[in-house]
């Protein structure tokens, strides 16, 4: 690998990968690059994730964001979770909350003592221990120093690209305008030496982000990275999204409801909410999904509906040669599980933590790309997970999701929780153990045993251990303000900080 020095980062593309990359990098790498993102004014991005999961709190912690600021910014309101309704069977519903349920012990999580307890006679429904989920069906929220509840955000995407353009910029990110025309690449190595744009400006680099979105001009364009098709575990491929209206308090949680053909998305966020179908078209023609959409938002469409096509997968390498895939240029999987502005962020974080110090080492390469891909197949099998355990037969849809072969590691994650209830979290899964437990209940699978230590607990001493929690949950639950008026509250806040800030 040819050794050059890494001064000059490009960032090919805006949105939300291409501002979070600029500000992150010119916030948080520890020593000054000199830092260009390239956009055109003339391409739209996907702007549709709206729903995150909690580790949007890490990146915007480290981006020193005030929260206050944040949620007015981005017209956000909070996520406690996911409702899924009609996946297992029509007329059916679970919630797949973020947080632990219970408290469990060293050997054994408190799934394990659930069922024991549920064996006895004892035990509630298993949600009712898990405060997250509990203040989500009660539409309550708040942050204290009494309240440590687990959440993430429903945000507008646009405007939060905004607010990390802003904050990049501020702190020295230059940013040019045009559309690339060509990717020029170094005879000798094949290395990205420059984008020449089409109005004849010429962007020299020596580390290049990729955030062109599916296009993928550098990482596949120019360099022919490959990609790895996961269609046949996850057939979705084509989307409707809309706006519309809201009738309603936001909701702290996100509904998928899923439908003969695949399912629709509703995010609220504090003004309108968005909506979305994910389907196949191999099942459902595109024009019959878009009505279908339109026919269950309850409230009047402020948008057109707009198609999005895609194909599941991920890019061979997340990191080749000079250039780093970021977001949908990396790949992609559905938005079941809120995960593509956590793509986003993870691809960042890895850089943070292994950018060169000087010159781009082979083994930092292969060690980044090691860490993404094996994150990216724990997300897949888990979303995988959703549709393969679904009663839903007669609908060719769900019977194809059914009966589809599956990939190994998730087939030995069911079938270990299907026999002994166990549940192990690989370090690189975003996925804690109680969210692969809440899924694989939710969708149906009853485990046929659990850990010997859950008998340690005589009748009485589970009695108490189980009203105990549920104990807390409640009393937490009831202490927390409603969702919608905690979001008012933050945003006084935000505007009480403006006020100062005019005024000093």
């Amino acid at each position: 690998m040819t050794q050059r020095n890494v001064e000059r980062v490009v960032i090919a593309g805006g949105g939300t990968a291409g501002w979070m990359a600029a500000a992150a990098l010119s916030r948080l790498v520890g020593r000054k690059l000199s830092i260009t993102l390239v956009e055109s004014e003339e391409i739209g991005t996907v702007g549709v994730g709206e729903a995150t999961i909690p580790t949007i709190l890490t990146i915007n912690r480290l981006l020193q964001i005030p929260e206050p600021d944040f949620i007015k910014l981005t017209s956000g309101t909070f996520k406690l979770g996911i409702r899924f309704e009609n996946w297992l069977r029509e007329g059916e519903h679970y919630l797949h909350s973020f947080g632990d349920t219970g408290k469990g012990s060293w050997a054994a999580g408190f799934h394990h003592f659930w069922l024991r307890a549920r064996e006895l006679g004892l035990a509630e429904e298993y949600g009712e221990y898990c405060t997250e989920l509990k203040a989500a069906e009660a539409e309550r929220f708040g942050i204290s120093s009494e309240h440590s509840l687990n959440y993430a955000y429903h945000l507008d995407a646009t405007k939060y690209g905004m607010y990390l353009r802003k904050m990049a910029e501020a702190s020295g990110v230059k940013r040019v305008e045009g559309k690339i025309a060509t990717v020029e690449l170094c005879p000798s190595d094949g290395f990205i030496e420059a984008l020449s744009l089409e109005d004849g400006q010429r962007v020299e680099g020596d580390l290049f982000i990729d955030c062109t979105g599916f296009r993928a001009l550098l990482s596949e364009g120019a360099l022919k990275t490959g990609f790895d098709d996961w269609s046949h575990w996850l057939p979705a491929n084509r989307a409707w999204a809309v706006q519309s209206e809201l009738s309603e308090a936001p909701k702290p949680y996100t509904r998928a409801i899923a439908h003969k053909v695949g399912w629709q998305w509703r995010i609220p966020l504090q003004h309108r909410a968005g909506n979305g179908l994910v389907y196949c078209d191999g099942f459902m023609e595109d024009d019959v999904a878009r009505q279908l959409l339109l026919d269950n938002v309850p409230e009047k469409t402020i948008t057109e509906p707009r198609p999005i096509r895609f194909t599941t997968g991920q890019r061979k390498r997340y990191w080749n040669k000079n250039c780093i895939a970021l977001g949908l240029s990396s790949g992609f999987i559905e938005p079941l599980e809120s995960t593509s502005i956590h793509f986003i962020q993870n691809g960042i974080m890895w850089l943070l933590m292994m950018f060169p110090d000087t010159v781009i080492e082979d083994s930092t390469v292969q060690e980044y790309n090691t860490k993404l891909r094996a994150e990216a197949e724990h997300i897949r099998d888990f979303i995988v997970l959703h549709y393969t355990l679904n009663e839903r037969h007669g609908d060719p849809f769900w019977d194809h999701c059914r009966n589809m072969a599956l990939p190994d590691t998730l087939t030995h994650r069911m079938e270990l929780f299907r026999q002994s209830a166990r549940v192990f979290k690989p370090q690189d899964d975003v996925f804690a153990e109680n969210s692969w437990v809440q899924v694989m209940m939710g969708q149906g699978i009853t485990p046929a045993g659990y850990h010997n230590i859950a008998q340690a607990l005589s009748p009485e001493q589970m009695t108490a251990f189980m009203k105990g929690i549920q104990h807390d949950v409640a009393k937490t639950v009831g202490s927390l303000p409603p969702h919608g008026a905690f979001v008012q509250t933050l945003l006084q806040h935000a505007n009480t900080r403006d006020s100062l800030h005019l005024k000093s």
